[in-house]
């Protein structure tokens, strides 16, 4: 599972080094929060919101988390979470890229949740 964050934080780092702006990049995991989130949740709900208000960052936080905007590019690391919830929040997620949609994990269990023609 740690796999997932890994591969989302490179995906982040290639894209930072293509040249995209940091605001175009949401990350959302479907297990355990970012070490980011966590780090910024420790100083409470509001700052960590009114930094994604503020957008201009790149920015993570759950796949669950209603409050969240879209951005150009959505990164999302399937690092665990019931199969139910991850199958709602690819497409969730897919909503939520304007351009480009980035899923990072388990390739099986990722296709498994999609189905076929998905």
């Amino acid at each position: 599972m740690d796999g997932a964050l890994d591969a989302a934080d490179e995906a982040v780092d290639l894209l930072l080094d293509s040249g995209r702006a940091p605001a175009d990049i949401l990350v959302l995991t479907t297990g355990e929060e970012h070490p980011w989130a966590a780090h910024e949740l420790s100083f409470g709900e509001a700052s960590y919101w009114a930094q994604h208000d503020a957008g201009d960052d790149v920015f993570y936080a759950g796949a669950d988390a209603d409050r969240v905007k879209g951005r150009p590019v959505v990164v999302v690391a399937v690092n665990g979470g019931a199969n139910d919830a991850v199958a709602r929040a690819l497409p969730e997620a897919m909503g939520r890229a304007g351009m480009l949609l980035i899923v990072c994990g388990d390739p099986k269990r990722i296709n498994a949740l999609i189905g076929p023609g998905a």
